[in-house]
């Protein structure tokens, strides 16, 4: 991924989550390309979002 689209990709995480601490290390960001591209090659292995946000939803309302 290149790094514009990188930065564009960190930038709307950090505002849908309230933001980082800190930079992201050269480690993760690293780590985040390895899994678009694991993503990107295998789309049929991917869940929405909305699917993934309920299943840990509902395991936290779970343990409460």
């Amino acid at each position: 991924m290149p790094e514009a689209e990188r930065r564009e990709l960190v930038e709307a995480i950090d505002l849908e989550f309230g933001g980082f601490d800190d930079e992201l290390t050269l480690e993760q960001i690293a780590e985040l390309d390895r899994r678009a591209e694991r993503a990107l090659a295998h789309p049929e292995r991917c869940r929405p979002l909305d699917d993934v946000v309920a299943d840990i939803e509902k395991r936290f309302r779970a343990k409460q």
